[in-house]
């Protein structure tokens, strides 16, 4: 009886030590994967201050936090357990949902550069003859955190994807860290960072107050005077971000794309900010083409379905 006990303590002891030692490899393996969804996060942060534009102020932060607090529910609940039950079951399935998903952020990336160039629709998306539907503050809020939570939901996939494929050869402990790591990460870093840009000119306006000091009241004004550039600026950024990260995706699936990525870039090996802008400007507008492609499609399936 004792030396089963003792043998049970041991299986126990030896479970903890291969526990603690896979864990011992999280932080390395969320860095690792962290920078790997840089795309993905950098898209994220740029498209979601665009769905409180218009707004009433004093609801921003409560929309960021209500999109945070469905995005990390469904990295934690829903994305996360359904990649590592697909990864157990059918692992072969992971390429190509991940490859769905960047024809996806090539698509919309596509749509956005077509929107910037375009003159058939207003700012607000109304064609002309069209008449205007007028809902409440309240149901245009609610659509907008609905359409903010369809679009993470699709760069969520993306990253969870992403970290499992990192730590698919890992223990199951250190994947189910790894990922609840940085699905919590992320989304505290992406929506805190989104929150401090939208309320970024209320806090130029609050230090470019009369009582403030001259040099406060200063950088205030710059600050204010500085957000709808850099909101512009942030948006160009998050669109070739879309366009790069969905075609990367894509070429990392295809055996002859990927090789002559690595090719290009081991070329340029010897300069490395060289060799991560030749990838990434030869995935966006490898990404503005297969996007172009896609939309074409869709727009003749609509036509198809309409008749």
């Amino acid at each position: 009886m004792a030396s089963g006990l003792l043998a049970l303590l041991d299986d126990v002891s030896a479970l903890v030590k291969v526990s603690a030692a896979s864990l011992d490899d999280v932080p390395a393996q969320v860095s690792k994967t962290t920078s790997k969804v840089s795309g993905i996060v950098i898209d994220d942060t740029a498209v979601t201050p665009k769905y409180v534009v218009g707004l009433d102020p004093s609801r921003e932060l409560s929309i960021i936090f209500q999109i945070a607090k469905k995005s990390l529910l469904n990295k934690l609940l829903l994305l996360s357990p359904a990649a590592l039950v697909l990864g157990f079951f059918a692992p072969w399935a992971i390429t190509p949902i991940l490859m769905l998903g960047g024809a996806y952020l090539c698509f919309e990336g596509y749509e956005k550069v077509h929107a910037m160039f375009s003159k058939h629709t207003s700012d607000t998306g109304q064609h002309e003859g069209e008449a205007p539907v007028v809902i409440t503050p309240e149901e245009l809020e609610k659509t907008r955190v609905q359409s903010a939570v369809r679009t993470d939901l699709i760069l969520s996939a993306e990253i969870v994807a992403i970290t499992y494929a990192t730590v698919a050869d890992s223990p199951l402990v250190t994947q189910i860290a790894v990922m609840l790591a940085v699905a919590i990460f992320i989304t505290i870093a992406v929506y805190g960072f989104v929150g401090l840009i939208v309320k970024a000119d209320d806090i130029g306006l609050s230090m470019a107050k009369e009582n403030r000091h001259p040099q406060v009241r200063s950088i205030g004004h710059g600050i204010v005077k500085f957000m709808p550039s850099f909101l512009t600026i942030l948006s160009y950024v998050g669109t070739a971000a879309m366009l790069w990260v969905g075609a990367e995706i894509i070429a990392h699936g295809i055996p002859f794309t990927s090789h002559a990525l690595d090719n290009l870039e081991h070329s340029l090996a010897h300069i490395p900010a060289l060799a991560w802008f030749a990838k990434a400007l030869t995935c966006a507008i490898g990404g503005l083409i297969l996007g172009a492609i896609i939309e074409k499609i869709v727009t003749l399936v609509r036509k198809i379905f309409k008749k």
